[in-house]
C-alpha cells in the first residue's frame, strides 16, 4: 500500500477534499493511483460525491468502494479505529478490520448484494486498535453505494461506538444481581457463596473471583469462596493480601472475555467495614479484552464495597443473634428460677396460711386484740404473697406452652361486675368513684373464669394504683362476634414512649406517679398472655395527665368443657384483694398528736400493713406518727420535727433517699 502524496493537488481535488478536515488533507495528499480506484481525476462522479459526503459529515462514516473494498472515512471515524489510522486510508476494509471481519462480512455483503440497508445496534466487534484484542460495541447501519450506472459499486456505513454504554449497563446489572443475591440470607458463609455465584453469571467482567475473610481471633485470611477456577489453584490461607496471587495469573489457566482469551491479570481488593476494620479481601480476574481503566477500577471498588457491606451485616447479625440467644438463655434461666422458687414457696406458704386462718376462724374472738391483729396481718400478707407466687407460676406455664384457656359458658356481664365490685372498697377509700356498666350481653359467652378473673382484677387494680383523683369506669359490651371489656381512668396517664412496652414482663414506667411502687411488674404482661390464650387482644390508649383506657377484645368463642356452677370471684380475691398502700380496718395505729411528750418517731412507708406493724412495735415506747410517701413526710416534718425518721426507700413520688 502506497502512502505517497502528490506535490500539488488539482483544483478538483481541492473541491473534493477541502472541507474534509484533517482526514481530507491526508486523502488529498494520498497517491490514489496505487489503489484499485485509480487517480482522483479518473473517479466517476458517484464516487466523488460519496467521498465528499463522507468527509463533510461530523458523524463517523466510512465508504468501501469497488471489489477491493477501498476505504474512505472521515475524522470522526478515524478516532474509532485508533492506531489503524491513517494506514487504513485507501486500504482494503477486509484487511484493515481482519480481526472483526467475521462479524462485519454478512451485513456488508448483504447491503451490497441485496441492495438493502441494515441496522445493527450494539454489534460486538473485535478490534486491535490499542495493542490488544479489544471487546468493542458499535451501533452500525450498512447501505449500498451506487455508481454512475445505477449499479451497486460499494458500501457506506454510519456507525457510533457504544462500548462504554454497553459495559456500564452490563456492570450495573451485575452489581444489582450481586446485591440482591443474598435475599434473606444472614449466615456469613451462605452470603458470600450466593454473591460469588451471582458473579459467575457474568464471566466477561469477572472471569474468576475468590473471597478471603479475616476471622476474628484467627491470624491471616481464610478462603471462603471461589468461582471461575479450581479452588486448589489459589491458597487456602494467606497471611496478607499480597500472598493471594502466588504466581502469574496466566498460570491459573482461566479464559475470559467474549473471545475466550487467556486471563493474564487480576486485582486484589481489600474489604473494609464501616468502622474501618478490614473483613477480608476479594480477588477478581480482569477481562483480557478490556483495559483496566478508571471505569473498570470504579466497578471493582463498588463490587468490593458490596462484599464488605454484606459480610459486615452478616457478622453484625450473627453478633446480634448471639446476644439475643444469650438473653433468651438468661430469660429461660430466670423463668426456670422463678418456677423453682415459686414451687418451693407454695408448700411453706400453704403451711403458714392454713394454720393462721384456722386459728383465726376457731379462736379469733378469744384472742387478745394485739395477737388477733398480728395474725390477721400475717394472713393478709401471706395471701398476697401466695397470689404473687401463683401469678409467677401461671406465667411460667404460659411461657412453657403448658397453659390453655378452658372456656365454659359464663355470664360474663354479671361475673365482671362482681369482680370489679371486689375493688370498690379500695377505690372508695382512695377517694375514687368506681362505675361498673356491664349490661347483659344477649348471647352466651365462653371464657375461662379463672383467667377472666385475673384479667379484670389486674386492670381495675392497676387503674386504682395510678389514679389519684376522679373516676374509674368499667364497661362490657358486645361488638359483633366479640365481647369488649374497657377499663378507663382519669389517672396520671402513660407517656407515648412507654406505651409500646406496656405489656412486657417486669416493665415499669420510669418516673410515673403511683400510689405504691410495690408489685411484681407481671400484672399487665399476664393480662396480655391470658387474653391471647382466649384468641383475643388487649391494647391501651393514654394521654399523660388525662388518664388511660385499656381495651380487651375476645371472641364469644365456643365451649371447651361443660359449664358448672355460675362463676363467682374466688375466695382469695374476695378476702385478700387489699391494695398495699391502703389502710385496712384496725390495721394502722392512730397518729399521736405532735404535742404529746416523749421521743417522736416518723414512720414513712407506702405499705399500709408495714406502717401498722411498725406503729405497733414502736408505740409502746415512743410517740409515733406515720406518712404514706416522701412528700407527705416532708409536710409532717415541717409541722412538727421528729427525733427519728424510719423510712422506706422505694415509694411513689418522693422516695426515701429524696
Amino acid at each position: 500500500m502506497s502512502t505517497g502524496a502528490r506535490p500539488s493537488p488539482a483544483p478538483a481535488d481541492d473541491e473534493l477534499f477541502g472541507d474534509g478536515g484533517e482526514n481530507g488533507r491526508l486523502m488529498a495528499a494520498f497517491d490514489w493511483s496505487a489503489t484499485p480506484v485509480g487517480p482522483v481525476e479518473d473517479w466517476p462522479a458517484s464516487l466523488r460525491h460519496a467521498v465528499r459526503t463522507v468527509l463533510v459529515s461530523r458523524f463517523p462514516m466510512i465508504l468501501a468502494w469497488g471489489p477491493g473494498y477501498t476505504q474512505f472515512y472521515n475524522d470522526a471515524y478515524a478516532t474509532l479505529i485508533g492506531t489503524k489510522h491513517p494506514g487504513a486510508i485507501g486500504d482494503d476494509l477486509r484487511v484493515t478490520l481482519a480481526e472483526g471481519w467475521t462479524a462485519l462480512q454478512e451485513p456488508v455483503e448483504h447491503a451490497m448484494a441485496a441492495r438493502e440497508a441494515s441496522w445493527i445496534p450494539q454489534l460486538l466487534l473485535l478490534l486491535e486498535r490499542a495493542g490488544y484484542r479489544e471487546e468493542t460495541y458499535f451501533t452500525v447501519s450498512h447501505a449500498p453505494a451506487y455508481g454512475d450506472d445505477g449499479r451497486v459499486a460499494g458500501m457506506h456505513a454510519v456507525c457510533t461506538e457504544v462500548t462504554r454504554q454497553v459495559l456500564a449497563e452490563r456492570r450495573q446489572r451485575l452489581l444489582h444481581d450481586v446485591a440482591t443475591s443474598t435475599g434473606e440470607l444472614v449466615d456469613e458463609a451462605a452470603t458470600v457463596a450466593a454473591m460469588t455465584a451471582a458473579l459467575a453469571g457474568d464471566p466477561l467482567d469477572v472471569p474468576f473471583d475468590a473471597v478471603y475473610l479475616a476471622t476474628p481471633g484467627t491470624p491471616g485470611l481464610h478462603r471462603a469462596a471461589v468461582t471461575g477456577c479450581a479452588a486448589g489453584q489459589l491458597p487456602e490461607v494467606a497471611g496478607s493480601p499480597d500472598e493471594l496471587l502466588p504466581g502469574p495469573v496466566a498460570g491459573l489457566g482461566v479464559s475470559g472475555g467474549p473471545f475466550g482469551d487467556a486471563v493474564t491479570e487480576a486485582v486484589v481488593l481489600p474489604l473494609g467495614s464501616p468502622d474501618g476494620d478490614g473483613v477480608g479481601a476479594l480477588v477478581v480476574g480482569v477481562n483480557p479484552n478490556r483495559a483496566l481503566d478508571d471505569e473498570y477500577r470504579s466497578f471493582h471498588e463498588l463490587l468490593a464495597g458490596q462484599f464488605a457491606a454484606a459480610v459486615g451485616n452478616a457478622r453484625a447479625y450473627a453478633e446480634e443473634r448471639a446476644r439475643a440467644e444469650a438473653l433468651a438463655e438468661l430469660d429461660r434461666a430466670k423463668t426456670a428460677f422463678f418456677a423453682n422458687v415459686s414451687h418451693e414457696l407454695r408448700t411453706p406458704l400453704t403451711l403458714l396460711i392454713g394454720p393462721i386462718a384456722d386459728t383465726l376462724a376457731e379462736h379469733g374472738a378469744a384472742l387478745p386484740d394485739g395477737v388477733r391483729e398480728s395474725l390477721t396481718l400475717a394472713l393478709r400478707n401471706g395471701q398476697r404473697l401466695q397470689r404473687l407466687v401463683n401469678d409467677l407460676l401461671e406465667f411460667v406455664s404460659i411461657e412453657a406452652g403448658r397453659a390453655s384457656a378452658v372456656r365454659v359458658e359464663t355470664d360474663v356481664a354479671a361475673f365482671t361486675a362482681e369482680l370489679a365490685g371486689v375493688l370498690r372498697a379500695a377505690a372508695e377509700r382512695a377517694g375514687l368513684r368506681l362505675t361498673v356498666d356491664c349490661p347483659p350481653l344477649g348471647r352466651p359467652a365462653h371464657v375461662d373464669p379463672r383467667m377472666w378473673e385475673k384479667i379484670v382484677l389486674n386492670l381495675v387494680a392497676n387503674a386504682v394504683k395510678y389514679t389519684f383523683v376522679g373516676d374509674i369506669d368499667v364497661t362490657l359490651r358486645a361488638d359483633g362476634d366479640d365481647l369488649v371489656l374497657t377499663v378507663a381512668d382519669t389517672g396520671v396517664g402513660i407517656r407515648a414512649t412507654e406505651l409500646p412496652h406496656l405489656f412486657e414482663r417486669f416493665h415499669r414506667g420510669a418516673g410515673t406517679a403511683a400510689r405504691s411502687r410495690e408489685g411484681s411488674g407481671l400484672g399487665l404482661a399476664l393480662v396480655s398472655e391470658l387474653v391471647t390464650l382466649h384468641g383475643g387482644e388487649v391494647g391501651a390508649t393514654s394521654e399523660p395527665g388525662a388518664g388511660s383506657t385499656f381495651t380487651v377484645r375476645v371472641p364469644f368463642g365456643a365451649p371447651d368443657a361443660q359449664a358448672g356452677a355460675p362463676a363467682v370471684p374466688s375466695a382469695s380475691s374476695r378476702g385478700g384483694v387489699v391494695t398495699p398502700w391502703d389502710d385496712v380496718p384496725g390495721g394502722a395505729a392512730p397518729r399521736t398528736p405532735a404535742s404529746s411528750p416523749g421521743t417522736s418517731v416518723l414512720v414513712v412507708d407506702d405499705n399500709a400493713d408495714m406502717r401498722a406493724y411498725l406503729t405497733r412495735l414502736l408505740s409502746p415506747v415512743w410517740m409515733v406518727r406515720t406518712a404514706t410517701n416522701g412528700q407527705e413526710a416532708l409536710e409532717s416534718v415541717a409541722a412538727a420535727r421528729p427525733d427519728v425518721v424510719v423510712t422506706d426507700v422505694m415509694m411513689p413520688g418522693l422516695d426515701g433517699f429524696g
